[in-house]
């Protein structure tokens, strides 16, 4: 015979004010449509990101492709650079504007504005998108670029039209977890992603915002893999400091490493200033500043036998793999590195800085006598933290890019002697003063519209 007092305890149980908001609250449309738009927009990143890396090794094939033409091969990789960095100058004045540079400078001012508006000026699906297709025709032209700062643009504004679909207010959250998440999946290492995104990106990191970047950096990790399975970005290195040698080693790539990448950053930020005041007002003048600077990739690649062309991704591998690149090759990397950001042109510093630094260490480690691999490893990780002044950035990527474990207290030595050094010979951290352009910008297009709108 049926319990009916239990029936119907749970009948009036059914209809106490408390489960029926509980329930309400689970089948909300309000509640888990922005969820599920942040997830996707999560996963968007890490496919895009896979598909930028694809499409990024297959450009830097096609320049080597042409390079390799037995008869008109040098004439093309004399030509190609100028004319391609003139090109890419020009579409992106005219048509993806603010798609320029590095892309982490675009995300690290966005993240100061309060209206959209001014954001969209910055982060867009259009930029994005030319982001992407210009930082292609800088590798098929041979600039000493890379496709993980671009990422972190292209991330933060899928993630910031992610949250304006799914009606998510919280912006600066959003461009936070898709820059994360754009370094996460560009270099398969999440825990990089992470501490990038506290360091680098957010210097006022707001504690509410930790479940944001996690999620966005697991899920943007997890179509990567997917894709791609897991990997180590530059193999496996094993290399230990294991005498006193290494010591005087680690000590050395993190000074040296340290005063190269202030130079750097000094020296960009210098001349784009410079640059800056001589084309104010002029397209054309931007336009010949571009094609200048292919022109010293070009004739710098040539030099060098063409090392310097692209990412430096492979000249880095097999640095850290043991085998010792050239004595030249960590400055004929540098000056290519330089040319290319000052030109302007959509790409990024990350593996270009991690060549150069790869180079700056094989060389050391030549002169002392050191092992090859464990070299290149600490020059990366000194030369990295100089140039970005985030030490715990560029500790934690390389450990997670080598998959060295017994390597923890080297590497994260050199990167602090490396940000040491790099404050006393630059105050200025790079991506943070390129970054006051860039609001300078949106202030002024503010300003014109406003004037526009009342006139």
């Amino acid at each position: 015979m049926p319990n009916t007092n239990s029936h119907s305890s749970r009948r009036r149980l059914g209809r106490t004010p408390m489960l029926r908001r509980s329930r309400a609250v689970w089948l909300s449309k309000r509640l888990w449509r922005p969820r599920l738009v942040f997830w996707s927009g999560a996963l968007a990143v890490g496919l895009v990101s896979v598909a930028f890396a694809k499409l990024a090794d297959a450009a830097q094939s096609g320049f080597a492709v042409l390079r390799g033409v037995s008869t008109a091969g040098p004439l093309l990789a004399l030509l190609l650079p100028p004319l391609g960095f003139a090109l890419s100058s020009y579409l992106a004045l005219h048509y993806f504007p603010n798609s320029g540079g590095s892309g982490i400078p675009q995300a690290i001012a966005a993240r100061h504005f309060e209206r959209d508006e001014d954001r969209g000026v910055l982060l867009s699906l259009r930029i994005a998108v030319g982001k992407i297709l210009l930082t292609l025709l800088g590798l098929l032209s041979g600039a000493s670029i890379g496709r993980e700062g671009p990422t972190v643009q292209v991330g933060a504004a899928i993630m910031l039209a992610a949250g304006r679909i799914g009606g998510m207010e919280r912006a600066r959250g959003l461009i936070l977890a898709g820059s994360a998440a754009g370094i996460a999946a560009a270099f398969n290492t999440p825990l990089a992603g992470i501490v990038f995104a506290i360091e680098e990106m957010g210097r006022a990191y707001e504690a509410r915002t930790n479940g944001l970047v996690l999620s966005a950096v697991v899920l943007a990790g997890l179509a990567s893999l997917a894709l791609t399975g897991n990997y180590t970005y530059f193999g496996e290195s094993q290399a230990s400091v294991v005498s006193l040698r290494g010591w005087v080693l680690v000590v050395l790539c993190g000074a040296m490493g340290g005063a190269f990448g202030a130079l750097f950053s000094a020296g960009a930020l210098t001349l784009m200033r410079r640059v800056r005041r001589w084309t104010r007002g002029s397209r054309g003048r931007i336009v010949l500043v571009a094609a200048a600077c292919g022109l010293v990739v070009a004739v710098v690649g040539l030099l060098s036998g063409g090392t310097t062309y692209g990412t430096g991704y492979e000249a880095a591998r097999s640095a850290i793999e043991g085998e010792t690149l050239s004595p030249l090759f960590f400055a004929e990397k540098f000056v290519a590195g330089l040319a290319s950001m000052v030109s302007g042109i959509p790409g990024g510093i990350f593996a270009p800085s991690l060549a150069v630094g790869a180079g700056l260490g094989s060389t050391l480690g030549l002169v002392l006598g050191a092992a090859p691999a464990l070299a290149a490893t600490l020059g990366m990780a000194g030369y990295f933290a100089g140039v970005v002044q985030a030490p715990m950035t560029a500790f934690v990527i390389i450990l997670e890019m080598t998959g060295n474990s017994a390597n923890v207290v080297p590497v994260m030595l050199a990167s602090l002697i490396g940000f040491g050094t790099a404050r006393l010979v630059s105050g200025a951290p790079l991506y943070h003063s390129l970054s006051r352009n860039y609001v300078a910008d949106v202030l002024r297009h503010r300003r014109t519209a406003e004037a526009n709108k009342d006139g």
